[in-house]
């Protein structure tokens, strides 16, 4: 068989999924079930961080699972304060915050800090004085002038953070400073690689409420709230791209075998 045809499937077998969802059956594993019940638990007006720590070269894996959990937040009516370890992470927040416009009102219920750099002692520093570290929103805007940040302070001024993070500085120096030394629950995402080293923070040390690792869990995110997105659809270009490299497989192996057995 001419190898073009394996690439024929492959290329249908992932673009139809991602244009017409198939909705295969996703289960929802304990650790989503804990960031999705840490959001619920909040009440309308409570106001959460969450740290865009990561480049557009993860996007495809974690922005999913960032655009959930602010979907979530709008439907629990929470004031949703962004900001950026990473430099491109301000970009990314404002992607979601162009898309999600219509529910969203800027320095009302939603509002992008931009970038700080300093990685851990950014974070120990909102910690003592928030609005030493951003005195400012991504614009340059003076943060006195928004609704939104009237009242804060420090982290106790806040619910949780949730750090979409794929490296340093990220969530591991959220779990430290911000948890360890600040009592403030963290959660948040990462790419599925990453996630076995974050699994001891939430079942030994209790460290993480929970964590979104990788496209899968951030599709099962999606199931909780109902409002399946591009983590449901590229579960489903990659199940049947699994399924096509499979049968392939199994084809390829009958044919040696039958000519061998010819032989």
């Amino acid at each position: 068989m001419d190898r073009r045809w394996i690439f024929i499937f492959i290329l249908l077998g992932v673009a139809i999924p991602l244009l017409i969802p198939f909705g295969f059956k996703i289960e929802v594993s304990r650790n989503v079930q804990m960031v999705y019940d840490l959001v619920e638990s909040t009440q309308a007006g409570d106001r959460i961080l969450l740290s865009f720590d990561y480049d557009p070269a993860s996007k495809p894996e974690i922005q999913p699972a960032a655009e959930a959990i602010i979907r979530h937040a709008i439907e629990k009516n929470l004031r949703i304060v962004c900001l950026a370890l990473w430099p491109m992470g301000v970009n990314l927040a404002n992607e979601i915050y162009e898309k999600l416009s219509d529910d969203l009102e800027y320095g009302v219920n939603f509002i992008n800090l931009g970038y700080t750099a300093g990685g851990m002692v950014a974070i120990q520093s909102m910690g003592r004085n928030f609005l030493d570290v951003f005195p400012t929103d991504a614009n340059g805007d003076n943060i006195n002038n928004f609704q939104i940040m009237q009242g804060v302070v420090n982290y106790d001024d806040f619910k949780f953070v949730a750090s979409f993070s794929t490296g340093v500085p990220g969530m591991r120096e959220w779990i430290m400073v911000a948890g360890d030394s600040y009592g403030l629950p963290v959660t948040g995402s990462t790419t599925a690689v990453s996630t076995p080293g974050f699994l001891p923070y939430i079942n030994e040390q209790r460290q993480l409420v929970g964590l979104i690792g990788g496209l899968k869990a951030a599709a099962e995110y999606e199931l909780l709230i109902q409002v399946p997105g591009t983590a449901t659809s590229g579960m489903d270009a990659q199940s049947i791209a699994h399924l096509i490299i499979i049968v392939f497989i199994i084809i390829g192996n009958i044919t040696w075998y039958l000519k061998r057995r010819k032989k």
